[in-house]
């Protein structure tokens, strides 16, 4: 079995700019660790458990896989759609409660990937942690 120490989802942005600005500035991810300098310097930020690495940049635009998803928990999806809404961030989906239970919201980057915003309400079964 391999011994994973540390994750990341890594992205390579069309205009890295415009992705740091985005992840950075209008979500409001933390920032870990940046390395490299110039435009195209690697930031990598906070995801929760998890991080995410912008470096690099794309030879050219690249439309999104359309199997790939970012999903990103948060506290209140109410919230969290009226504070991203004031940043300019443009709302694909508002919260909605989906029949699994969840309330989700989506988003996307500026290069397209999609990012869901999940609330776990305390009610689900995600919630339930046996003898704690």
């Amino acid at each position: 079995m391999v011994h994973v120490l540390s994750s990341r989802i890594l992205l390579r942005p069309a205009d890295p700019d415009r992705s740091r600005a985005f992840y950075g500035e209008q979500l409001g991810l933390a920032v870990f660790r940046e390395f490299g300098t110039g435009p195209e310097r690697g930031v990598v930020y906070f995801l929760g458990g998890g991080f995410l690495e912008l470096s690099g940049r794309a030879t050219a635009p690249v439309p999104p896989d359309p199997a790939v998803r970012l999903w990103l928990q948060v506290a209140d999806a109410a919230a969290a759609h009226e504070e991203l809404r004031a940043k300019g961030v443009e709302i694909v989906r508002p919260p909605v409660r989906e029949p699994w239970g969840l309330v989700e919201m989506w988003i996307a980057d500026p290069d397209g990937t999609p990012i869901v915003l999940v609330e776990v309400p305390a009610d689900h079964p995600m919630r339930y942690r046996p003898g704690i």
